[in-house]
């Protein structure tokens, strides 16, 4: 095969030392920036007080329950937390972690099922792929679950692929990994976890008319393995909290599927643009294989490629489908467009004895795309706030480096394109894989602030131990993590409305009552935006400034000397 011959030595000995060099800088840079809301503050506090107060049954989140996900990231999470301290990285391990595997996995079963040049180029793919560097550099659920996803439908791929090879143990053991990948995909998120893979398999059923695949999901023993993962959890925090039921299984699946209730609507095609802006390296690649599969069906035979493309059909569709939506929830796709994007190339490589037309014209595009936006840097931060102004100065820095990075890799593998295909392709991945974490790391600029580390830096030791903290009309989700403390809300619980109405003790309802509680303790402490401030300060509200940035203000009692 005339794609073998891209294997050589310099050539791995090259990609090894670039998949080392994006190694070091997958994890190095997770602790680079600040936590940004909502999500990596809230799953950051909610890990922080489950290591604090030692109950791994029933999750809390700012002391109230919070039953719309399963625990595995925050379970994760709290064990580094109490290992490794508190901080950045560490909350997002997990996140850096799966991704990161799941990039080996991908590599892997590429090379299992169409060698060993379409698993190196799998592998290098998905670490190129923009969305996927900055889904692993993000404390949230999606990256945990989009990982255990892709262990269940590769090894379901690994298996059938056994079978083909009559190699029944493997086929089983294979099987097994999927059920159990099932079991830890629902204990990240919920039910999907065992519908989409379910989906997927019954699509390809009914796409390629083979129904013999059932006979070979070893569904007895692999339900076993999947209740023995989740069964224990759910049957815990059930017997621990008997409202958790209904609102788990009813208002966070079906209610979440086909309701506004998150208020997280968007059009039908929200994402699409997601798929093309997380794939754009690849996109051409991404047509060729689409066209190659369609050509080489036929009935009644397994195919992988087709697996991969119901793989990606479906869970598109899915969430297209459903009324909530969010940026994270298409995250599972793009290990299997990844595989059949390397299979696309191999299978060029094996008719053509190098990629040079269409690879080259693919990274002058690339070329092109770089240097103009070069001309739209002017517009970062144009309808920016006042005091965001320095910034969006600072990253647009960034952005001319990852500009810079982009152009001169793109233009690197065009000149190589000809004379060694393999080393183009594995610089051009490298290139957009620094773009990609340049530009999200350079986010800090912009980040730093909505983090409220600095302004929790400057009054947390002036809080004392046994203050209540007070959030009056807002739910700050990044604050609590970096002072360490719970808030009680007022008069806004948002995503904690289930939680205060089940524990009506830890909040204060209304605005008046709170006026009431604050008059009544001058230890207490509260936090609140500047209008918020503005409007009870014409109220003459006893409190002077502890400290303030430009979204929130942290307010005490005044002090004797005030008060005279």
């Amino acid at each position: 095969m005339n794609a073998n011959r891209q294997i050589s030595p310099i050539n791995s000995l090259a990609l090894l030392l670039l998949f080392l060099v994006a190694t070091l800088l997958w994890f190095g840079t997770l602790d680079y920036r600040h936590l940004i809301p909502s999500d990596e503050g809230r799953y950051a506090q909610m890990a922080r007080e489950m290591m604090v107060n030692g109950d791994f049954i029933t999750p809390r989140y700012n002391d109230y329950k919070y039953f719309e996900k399963p625990p595995l990231h925050i379970w994760v999470t709290a064990i580094v937390f109490q290992v490794f301290g508190l901080g950045e990285w560490q909350a997002r391990f997990w996140s850096g972690i799966t991704s990161y595997f799941t990039i080996l996995l991908v590599g892997f079963t590429a090379f299992r099922l169409y060698g060993s040049l379409a698993g190196y180029l799998a592998a290098l793919i998905l670490l190129a792929s923009p969305m996927w560097v900055v889904g692993g550099h993000f404390n949230a659920l999606d990256m945990g679950l989009s990982a255990f996803l892709n262990l269940a439908l590769c090894s379901l791929l690994l298996a059938q692929h056994s079978f083909n090879e009559n190699r029944l143990r493997a086929l089983r053991y294979w099987m097994w990994i999927c059920w159990l990948a099932m079991g830890l995909a629902t204990l990240s998120k919920g039910l999907i976890g065992i519908v989409i893979p379910g989906m997927v398999l019954f699509a390809y059923m009914i796409t390629r008319w083979d129904w013999r695949i059932l006979t070979r999901l070893h569904i007895v023993s692999g339900l076993i393995i999947f209740l023995g993962v989740t069964a224990p959890w759910f049957i815990a925090v059930s017997m621990q909290n008997p409202e958790f039921a209904h609102f788990f299984f009813i208002h966070e699946h079906f209610e979440r599927f086909t309701a506004d209730a998150h208020r997280r609507t968007a059009p039908f095609y929200f994402f699409l643009p997601l798929v093309v802006v997380g794939f754009l390296p690849w996109m051409p690649q991404f047509f060729q294989s689409a066209w190659q599969t369609l050509k080489q069906y036929r009935l009644g035979q397994f195919s992988a490629s087709w697996m991969l493309w119901a793989w990606f059909v479906i869970i598109l569709l899915f969430f297209s489908v459903s009324r909530s939506k969010l940026p994270g929830y298409i995250m599972p796709v793009f290990p299997a467009l990844a595989v059949l994007a390397a299979k696309t190339i191999v299978d060029y490589l094996n008719t053509h004895p190098n990629l040079a037309n269409g690879w080259r014209a693919q990274t002058c595009f690339f070329v092109i795309l770089a240097a103009v936006g070069f001309f739209f840097l002017p517009e970062i931060g144009r309808g920016g706030q006042a005091d965001e102004v320095e910034a969006f100065q600072n990253y647009t820095i960034w952005i001319v480096v990852a500009l810079t990075c982009l152009l001169c890799f793109s233009f690197i593998a065009t000149i190589l394109a000809k004379r060694n295909s393999l080393l183009s392709v594995g610089l051009f991945a490298f290139g957009f894989f620094l773009t990609a974490t340049i530009a999200g790391t350079g986010h800090e600029t912009l980040g730093r602030a909505a983090s409220g580390f600095d302004l929790a830096q400057k009054v947390k030791g002036q809080i004392p131990s046994d203050a209540k903290i007070y959030s009056v009309r807002l739910l700050d989700h990044t604050l609590p993590f970096y002072l360490e403390r719970n808030t009680i809300m007022v008069e806004f619980t948002d995503e904690l409305t289930f939680g205060s109405k089940q524990e009506p003790q830890k909040w204060v309802p209304t605005l008046n009552e709170f006026l009431v509680i604050w008059k009544q303790d001058p230890t207490a402490i509260a936090v609140m935006v500047p209008t918020q401030f503005e409007e009870l300060k014409q109220m003459n509200l006893p409190m002077e400034e502890l400290g303030r940035d430009s979204r929130r203000v942290i307010v005490r009692h005044p002090s004797p000397a005030l008060r005279q």
